[in-house]
């Protein structure tokens, strides 16, 4: 089964992959979304968007945009790059992102307009892989769709994506409206899986899964997936990915994390991977999730967020762990009766 880093915007980063590759990291990287409107028109901070570093090998580029005429120009420009492919987010369900026609109201649209949309892509990338002999994959994540979404119109959805050439289908399973409120509903991640597995498309479950035991009920609940994707889970705890690897093979992990160590670490990968006007976007977003476990955890976000620059942070960052000694070292020994 494999543990994937999930897309999550001004976070997932070349910046934020070396952090997690620090502590093993995992099979799949799916960047943030890259807009294809600004990816075809040269917008200046697109060179950011896609870089590969520090594995190249392991990155899906994930792609959003209104119309398809942009999307198949972006996956020309993206499937020739290093990676697995291009997946196509139809799950943002982001106001902003969805009133433009992007994210998960693809799923909205009169389906011959998303049909005809994902063709083109798929083309794209057959085209490429015909001319590489590299084959990309093709993916799309998803939601259930809205609030009035019902079993048929549903899975009469993904049957199109399949019989389009989709290889991977990532499912979060709530509606557009639901965001975090209830839970998600793991079992149509299970009947997906199970009425695709013989179309060799893998079915993903994304969704509440950011500790050992959240991932052995999700597994119990999905057994028939061919992974899970974390998301905030990867931000809280960079290490995550090595510890549910070793709970999914019944196997003890124990590490010590230096947490200042590791932020200060991140604040090094920002200034190398990102622009100067992104820092404090991405800085702001890191510490947002990865001092939730500090002892003063609102205090800590508050320092990051008045941060005026990266050595202001690292300032603040040392002068957090010389007043909380007790916070500076994590110690992780789980399965230590086997």
């Amino acid at each position: 089964m494999k543990l994937i880093c999930a897309p999550m915007a001004t976070l997932t980063h070349a910046g934020f992959r070396c952090i997690v590759e620090k502590f093993g990291g995992c099979d799949e990287y799916y960047t943030e979304m890259i807009n294809a409107g600004s990816l075809v028109n040269g917008g200046p901070f697109e060179k950011y968007y896609t870089n590969t570093d520090p594995v190249p090998g392991k990155v899906v580029w994930q792609l959003t945009g209104k119309d398809t005429a942009h999307m198949v120009q972006a996956a020309a420009t993206l499937a020739p790059l290093s990676g697995i492919g291009i997946d196509i987010n139809m799950g943002c369900s982001a106001p902003d992102i969805m009133n433009s026609g992007a994210g998960a109201a693809w799923m909205l649209k009169p389906v011959e307009q998303t049909r005809e949309m994902v063709r083109e892509v798929k083309a794209v990338l057959q085209s490429v892989s015909n001319d590489t002999g590299i084959n990309r994959r093709l993916s799309v994540k998803l939601r259930l769709g809205d609030e009035n979404f019902t079993d048929q119109n549903f899975f009469d959805f993904t049957d199109m994506l399949v019989s389009e050439g989709v290889k991977r289908l990532t499912l979060h399973p709530r509606t557009s409206r639901e965001k975090y409120r209830l839970p998600p509903r793991w079992e149509y991640v299970e009947r997906l899986a199970v009425r695709y597995k013989q179309n060799d498309v893998s079915v993903i479950l994304n969704g509440a899964v950011h500790d050992a035991k959240s991932l052995n009920a999700a597994v119990a609940a999905a057994p028939d997936a061919a992974g899970i994707m974390i998301a905030r889970g990867a931000a809280t705890y960079p290490w995550i990915f090595s510890e549910l690897r070793a709970v999914l093979n019944h196997a003890r992990f124990f590490c010590t994390i230096d947490r200042e160590q590791t932020a200060l670490d991140f604040l090094d990968m920002l200034e190398k991977y990102q622009p100067p006007e992104f820092l404090k976007t991405r800085m702001q977003r890191f510490f947002e999730y990865y001092c939730l476990g500090f002892s003063f955890a609102h205090y800590f976000q508050t320092q990051m967020l008045n941060s005026k620059s990266a050595d202001d942070a690292r300032g603040r960052v040392r002068d957090y762990f010389r007043r909380e000694k007790n916070d500076k070292l994590l110690i992780i020994n789980l399965g230590a009766e086997l």
